[in-house]
């Protein structure tokens, strides 16, 4: 049976990373249609767009359930607000997943790492509340039992399903006490009801967890945290196994999937067959898994992971020679 997946281009390089996955897909020949709808800074200046998020965007996501959504720019220091952020507060996506693996071909620090970071994604600082008072600016953290029992009981649920054993949860509640403090304790607090299924559940102050894992990432199985910091720690975990053109992610809400490649739009790359399609190919193999395709799933991950073991493949990123194209012919004839 057909499905119908959003798609969502993007800027920058956001169309040459989509585009590749989409060929990807497409050779695959799964049934998946595409409901191709623009939205970030393109249909602002292009368009004339009165939002960077126009309602038909939300409209085909609510409709079909899933999207695939390449990288969106946001302004620095004023103009519109990301554009991210926006569709995890109008479609409530609680959650963000970020797994960081690593994978054959690459020359890196460390072997062996697989960790995933669920992230709280509607929440604390990132909810934008600031204002400034003549020398004085002030941003207002927010952390609710609601937003936090959710993103840890989802933490535990899916760590769970996937025989994941050791679960971490990072805070600051040290400092923090009441927000941060809240954070952990309701970590905790559901934990209990998860004893018997992990080997260890621990939590790690943010700054000394920042540490443990450029030390030792690979004693590290699922992370826990706040937006901030869980940005931040996603982020590390994505440069220690090689960098955000291989970080995939996932925003999650009670019915609503959006995947996402997490780096950024790359203007000044774009239409240049410069950009690493990895991340965006990665988060649509995540994408194959909620959908119930899993063996399918898996076979773009070994095809991947094939292109991987041959140097000539690399992009440029990565140290090689491949551009966009050459990458994904490769992928397609691994598949």
């Amino acid at each position: 049976m057909a499905q119908t997946v959003t798609l969502i281009p993007g800027d920058g390089i956001g169309p040459d990373v989509t585009g590749a996955t989409q060929e990807v897909i497409d050779a695959m020949d799964l049934g998946i249609e595409w409901e191709v709808v623009e939205a970030g800074e393109k249909v602002v200046e292009e368009e004339g767009a009165e939002s960077p998020l126009p309602e038909d965007v939300v409209e085909s996501i609510q409709r079909n359930k899933v999207a695939l959504k390449g990288p969106l720019s946001t302004p620095v220091g004023g103009g519109f607000r990301s554009v991210n952020v926006l569709l995890r507060t109008e479609l409530d996506l609680y959650a963000n997943v970020r797994p960081s693996r690593t994978l054959p071909g690459l020359d890196l620090p460390f072997e062996g790492i697989d960790i995933i970071v669920f992230r709280e994604n509607t929440e604390d600082l990132y909810i934008g509340i600031e204002h400034t008072i003549g020398d004085v600016a002030e941003s207002l953290k927010v952390i609710t039992r609601k937003g936090t029992e959710r993103i840890c009981r989802l933490a535990f649920e899916q760590s769970k399903e996937l025989g994941r054993k050791r679960i971490t949860v990072a805070h600051k509640a040290n400092i923090l006490k009441e927000t941060d403090g809240m954070f952990r304790d309701i970590f905790f607090e559901i934990s209990e009801d998860y004893e018997n299924d992990f080997e260890e559940i621990d939590d790690v102050i943010v700054d000394n967890m920042a540490m443990q894992l450029v030390q030792r990432p690979t004693e590290y199985d699922v992370l826990v945290a706040p937006n901030l910091y869980g940005d931040i720690l996603s982020d590390e975990c994505a440069g220690l196994t090689g960098g955000l053109g291989l970080a995939p992610g996932a925003n999650i809400g009670d019915e609503i999937r959006v995947f996402e490649p997490v780096h950024g739009s790359a203007p000044k790359y774009a239409g240049m067959d410069r950009a690493n399609p990895l991340a965006c190919m990665l988060s649509a193999r995540n994408m194959l898994d909620h959908l119930g395709l899993a063996e399918e799933g898996q076979r773009l991950q070994q095809a991947i992971e094939e292109t991987l073991k041959n140097p000539e493949n690399h992009t440029q990123d990565l140290g090689g020679p491949a551009g966009t194209k050459d990458f994904t012919q490769a992928v397609i004839s691994n598949l």
